[in-house]
Parts: C-alpha cells; structure tokens; sequence
C-alpha cells in the first residue's frame, strides 16, 4: 500500500463515526447472510460478537447503540429460521442480552481508563518540560542537539537528564545518569537540575561545582526523608543512603578554544574532528555526585583544545551498554564515525535510528545524547 493509501486510511479511522459504521456494517452484513441464505448452518448468532467487539473501540453511548440495534436483529434470525418458539430461545437471548450489558459496562471502564492515561500523559508532558527543558539550538558560540528516549514506554522522563546553563563568561552544559528508575530517579534528576541552575546564578566555578552539587543532592535526600510520613521505611532510607549520581559537565568560555570538562563517574565524552572520534577520558577518576562524604576527592577539571567546526557528543551509560540480540554492546564511537560528513542534527538522528534497529526495540536504560559544535 502507498504512503498515501496509508494515511488516507488512517485519516478515515480516526472520523468520529467512521468505527461506528464499521461495527454496523458488520451487523448489517451478518443478519443479511442469515436472512437471505438457506443453509443448515446458522450465523445469527455470531451478531452477539458485533458489541462485545465495540467494546475494544468504540464509546459506551455508540455501544449502547450497537446493542439496542443487535437485540432486534437477534430476534429477525430466530424468527427467520424459525427457532422463535423454540425452548432453548429465551436462554440464548437472555446470553445475548448479558453480553451486551457486559460490552457496555466495559466500554465505560476503557474510557475511563483512556481517559486517566491521557491525564497521566500530560502530567508527565509537563513534568519534562519542567525539569528537561529543551535545550536551544544556539547558545553562544555552540550548535547543539539533543536526543532522550524513556526506557519506559509510557514515560517521557526517566532517570537520565540533560541541561544548559550560562554563566556571565561561559556555557555550560551537563549530561548525568541517576541511580535507579521511577519516581526516585525523577526525585533526584529535579533535585539535580535545581543546584545545576542555581549554581550558574551564583556563579560556582567549574572547579567548585561538582562539590557545590554533591552537597545540595545529599541535602535534599536527608531533607526528604526527614520530612516523609515514614522515616523509617527502608527504601526511602536506602535511597538517601545510597542515592548518586553520575555526570559530566562541560565549559565553553568566551574567546577560548578549549572546553572544560568536570565528569564524575560518567562515560566519557566525544570529541569528534573531521573524521576522527577521540574519547575524552579523564586524568583522574572521582566518585558520583551524592558521594562526597565516602572520599574526599580532588576535583579535577581537564582541558582540551576545540577548534571551530570540532564537536563534543556527551551520552549517558543506556547508549552504550544497549545490547542487540547477540548481547554485544552498542559501539558507539565506531558509529559515529560514519556520520562525521553529516550536520550536527542529522548526525544525531542517525546515532539514534542506529541504536533503535541495534537494539531492535525499546533500549532497556534511559538515553539521553547532547551533540554540540563550535561554530565561531
């Protein structure tokens, strides 16, 4: 079928009407065939199937419809093939009439539940647009492009987060992955991007910022359980005990060409020159952030040169532990070497195709992708 066969299709279906006709249309067409037919064997009651069918996608008021034109139809079959009188009529009509109360009674809880899931979806649409808001196409000097795809398939936000942030001589952008998934991770990715935002207002220096992080995220876990109804319950005590998270965070200052880089924990950014992709691996290795108090580390901020036209791809662990069917990882840099030609979006769009068909389905961990460029 065509492209436009498809969506004309598809354009019919959606016609508020349009699978009520079809619910009739098949009424219609089996009470014919038992009415104009003369075989032994009977389709009449096959009508019984036409609201029970509705149920799955019609509304309660148009299978009600369907109802009150089925019982009549029912009762045209069995006076054509005279079965009227029979013993056995009243029971199978009083079937007919308890499927069709059923068919009704389920199409009211399918809407309701529809109608909670839709609720469910914008609360959680406007709960990402709140806590990932969608970064700019331009800031500075930087082109950037973003990609986040939910483990979960109901979710649009999960335990992975992005975020941009100016600060009066610098662009600064984070890429980080949190413990766990749920509520908890969404709990820790807001607790996350609020320090992340202040700190830039503050003015925190790069070299500050991963300890003026830790702390804020170690505050907000105690203060949560402090102020839950159950201080005692363990999992909430375990996840302000153990609750951490890994990320990466990148400065770009005005008149520099070099890129700062704080990663605590994290996979290590991309840096992609012409057709070369380098990992940019850092000196030192530290703890993530939430785990200050275990070790005092020293944080280390590296530099790097970034020339005009160099880019930085910054990712989160679901990119590169997605497995295809075989269990081999996903290989990232290899990947992306082969979209260097391509600009900045398509790059990006081509990195997440691939990992899809790599992984032949939903990937199993959050991912989130932050490409950027450095245009002047």
């Amino acid at each position: 079928m065509s492209t436009t066969g498809s969506a004309t299709s598809s354009s019919l279906w959606r016609r508020p009407y349009a699978k009520l006709a079809i619910a009739l249309l098949c009424l219609a067409g089996l009470l014919a065939v038992e009415l104009l037919t003369n075989t032994e064997i009977r389709i009449g009651g096959l009508m019984v199937a036409v609201p029970a069918l509705s149920a799955t996608f019609l509304p309660p008021g148009q299978v009600l419809f369907v109802v009150l034109l089925t019982l009549p139809s029912v009762y045209l079959a069995a006076i054509n093939n005279h079965t009227l009188d029979t013993k056995a009529f009243p029971v199978s009509f009083a079937t007919v009439v308890l499927i069709s109360i059923a068919s009704v009674a389920t199409a009211t809880v399918r809407q309701r539940r529809e109608r909670e899931l839709a609720q469910s979806r914008w609360v959680a649409a406007v709960m990402q647009n709140l806590l990932l808001r969608p970064l700019p196409c331009r800031l500075g000097p930087l082109s950037i492009s973003s990609v986040y795809i939910s483990a979960e398939e109901e979710a649009n936000i999960g335990g992975d987060v992005y975020a941009a942030a100016v600060t009066a001589r610098s662009v600064r952008l984070m890429v980080g992955d949190v413990e766990g998934k749920g509520l908890g991770a969404v709990e820790m990715v807001g607790y996350l991007l609020s320090a992340f935002r202040q700190a830039a207002r503050n003015g925190t220096t790069l070299a500050e910022l991963p300890d003026f992080l830790d702390r804020r995220l170690r505050d907000e876990l105690v203060d949560a359980l402090a102020t839950s109804d159950d201080a005692s319950d363990s999992v909430s005590r375990r996840r302000a005990m153990e609750g951490f998270v890994t990320a990466v965070i990148v400065e770009f200052r005005e008149g520099e060409d070099v890129v700062r880089i704080a990663n605590r924990g994290h996979p290590p950014p991309l840096l992609i020159r012409q057709d070369n992709v380098l990992p940019l691996d850092p000196r030192t290795s530290a703890l993530p952030l939430g785990l200050g108090d275990l070790r005092a580390d020293e944080h280390q901020v590296d530099t790097y040169e970034l020339a005009v036209g160099d880019r930085l791809l910054l990712y989160t662990d679901g990119v590169i532990e997605a497995r295809d069917a075989a269990g081999r990882f996903y290989p990232l840099a290899d990947r992306v070497a082969r979209w260097t030609d391509r600009d900045l979006d398509e790059m990006i769009d081509a990195v997440r195709s691939d990992l899809l068909r790599h992984v032949g389905a939903r990937p199993a961990d959050d991912v989130a992708m932050v490409a950027v460029q450095r245009m002047v």
